[in-house]
């Protein structure tokens, strides 16, 4: 019952980044850190999240570009993440729990409000690296790597397809830092790598459905049933957490 559960969370994972074009790692941290503690969920997260973010990263045209222009924002998530994922190890504390529960209301909140952000061209150079850091220290203390990442590139004004590709850059660069901040507290044994590894298939089963499903359902109906989904999610863990 175990393997079902991780199985059938990372298709659902998988079939929100289908049809939304991210959300694999929030959905698959939100479930499983529902029921097991964040450091194991992150550690069962890396190999789908790579895996599915590398063919999200490499599937676009501007690869070269897009690196060039984000380059200090990819090594603000990587100091922050290293910096910061001493505190999801701490399996012990509740911390963890809300600050991830926290994270995953505060994500619902602007995906549901969608407020109109933008970046103005002069502030990038400064702000992107901040930006970066501050990611890296919210995915090293909870696992997911959206806040403010996600709301940053899209206020960016990035076209359509450099946005998608902007932001599997963005999650691979932080998969690969949440996996070794995770391997350099212990927190990466051999076994939840190998659940990891099972986990692979179920998540690119759920993104080939999730493209299948995008064009049959209105974006903007599953968008908003998703992010409401995952505020009461969120809103649950920190009850759950702080009770």
């Amino acid at each position: 019952m175990d393997i079902l559960f991780l199985l059938l969370v990372f298709l659902l994972a998988g079939m929100v980044k289908g049809v939304l074009g991210l959300g694999l790692p929030t959905v698959a941290m939100g479930l499983l850190g529902a029921v097991m503690p964040p450091a194991q969920a992150a550690a069962l997260l890396v190999l789908p999240s790579l895996v599915t973010n590398l063919w999200q990263l490499f599937a676009g045209p501007r690869f070269g570009a897009l690196l060039r222009r984000l380059w200090s924002m990819m090594l603000g998530i990587l100091a922050g993440t290293l910096l910061g994922a001493g505190l999801i190890a701490r399996e012990e504390s509740p911390w963890p729990v809300a600050a991830l529960g926290l994270t995953l209301l505060a994500y619902a909140v602007l995906g549901l409000a969608r407020p109109a952000l933008r970046v103005p061209l002069r502030a990038e150079p400064w702000a992107a690296p901040l930006v970066g850091l501050a990611t890296g220290a919210v995915t090293g203390a909870t696992g997911v790597f959206v806040i403010p990442a996600v709301p940053f590139l899209g206020a960016l004004g990035l076209g359509r397809d450099d946005m998608v590709q902007a932001l599997g850059l963005s999650f691979t660069v932080s998969t690969l830092a949440l996996a070794a901040g995770l391997a350099w507290h212990g927190a990466l044994p051999g076994l939840l790598l190998g659940q990891s590894l099972l986990a692979i298939g179920p998540a690119l089963l759920g993104m080939a459905l999730g493209g299948w499903l995008r064009g049959r359902v209105r974006a903007e109906t599953f968008r908003r049933g998703f992010f409401a989904g995952l505020g009461l999610l969120g809103a649950e863990m920190v009850w759950r957490a702080l009770a």
